[in-house]
């Protein structure tokens, strides 16, 4: 469990704005820290079953809020991940080499209309 400090500085450093409390980002935050404390919890603790359950818990989550964020707010998101030092989401991982794919390759406008008239004539010849 955090104490009120490490949660109250977790809030100012990811609101969104000056009354914010819950936003996505912030509840993400929060639970990446108590997800780490767990963590180390159970390391020391192998035979916990209920804490176990609980950083679960917390993980599935996390998953949710940030799949709602990767949605809702990709910059936000992007961010996020970054300052965390999370993993980002296959998807996102996928999407990111569709871009550099399609930007490599210039497909935009670049097709050919084929010809149809002359190809017409070279069937008929």
């Amino acid at each position: 469990m955090l104490d009120a400090k490490k949660k109250q500085s977790l809030i100012n450093k990811f609101k969104t704005h000056d009354k914010d409390t819950g936003s996505a980002e912030v509840q993400i935050a929060i639970l990446t820290e108590e997800i780490k404390e767990l963590t180390k919890h159970l390391q020391q603790h192998k035979h916990d079953f209920s804490s176990r359950r609980g950083l679960l818990k917390k993980l599935g989550e996390r998953r949710r809020l940030m799949r709602y964020l990767e949605l809702d707010n990709a910059e936000s998101f992007k961010k996020l991940v970054e300052e965390l030092k999370l993993k980002p989401t296959r998807r996102t991982q996928r999407d990111e080499e569709i871009k550099k794919i399609l930007e490599a390759e210039d497909f935009v406008g670049d097709v050919e209309e084929p010809k149809i008239e002359e190809e017409k004539e070279e069937i008929d010849n």
